[in-house]
């Protein structure tokens, strides 16, 4: 899902899996400034790429993808806050969709969207592509084409973009990857 203007002077892609606790701490801590900061103002464009590792957050991004792209986000950010409630050693369905459910999903919907095999070889065409870019877990980031292996914390997030736009506004030419 993508975020911003296009003709934003930086690209932010991150991949990540419903089931990381740093993605999970990213998204509630990091991603409300960088909404705020750089994607609201037209300074970045963000990319969210999913990366799911294990059955469960396979699962999960399966019955994320069905949501109504308007939904996504939201629906993104409650199987993040409410990992506790569905993450497990063993892949438990329902507690997968009663998160599903808080977006408009219905069962039959999700039930589907688990057996649709066209939407399961787009998501491992999205998860191989990240492994040819060099991600093997999460969360990564690319800045501009830039492969980031950390979690960003505020801070490193201004420290990474911030520059970029200084130099893009002085006639630097963009570089895009990811």
């Amino acid at each position: 899902m993508v975020y911003g203007r296009a003709d934003a002077p930086v690209t932010l892609v991150q991949y990540a899996s419903l089931t990381c606790p740093h993605c999970r701490r990213f998204h509630a801590e990091v991603y409300p400034e960088l909404k705020r900061a750089y994607i609201d103002t037209g300074k970045v464009r963000y990319i969210l790429r999913e990366f799911p590792i294990g059955k469960a957050s396979g699962n999960a991004t399966i019955a994320l993808r069905c949501a109504a792209p308007a939904k996504y986000l939201d629906l993104y950010g409650r199987f993040m806050a409410q990992q506790a409630s569905w993450v497990s050693q063993e892949v438990r369905i329902d507690a997968i969709y009663d998160v599903a459910k808080q977006s408009g999903l219905k069962r039959p919907e999700f039930d589907a969207c688990l057996q649709n095999q066209a939407l399961i070889d787009g998501l491992k065409w999205v998860k191989e592509r990240g492994r040819k870019l060099g991600v093997i877990g999460t969360p990564n980031f690319f800045v501009d084409g830039r492969l980031v292996k950390s979690t960003l914390g505020v801070k490193e997030l201004h420290d990474l973009i911030d520059p970029l736009i200084a130099a893009k506004s002085a006639g630097a030419a963009p570089a895009k990857a990811g």
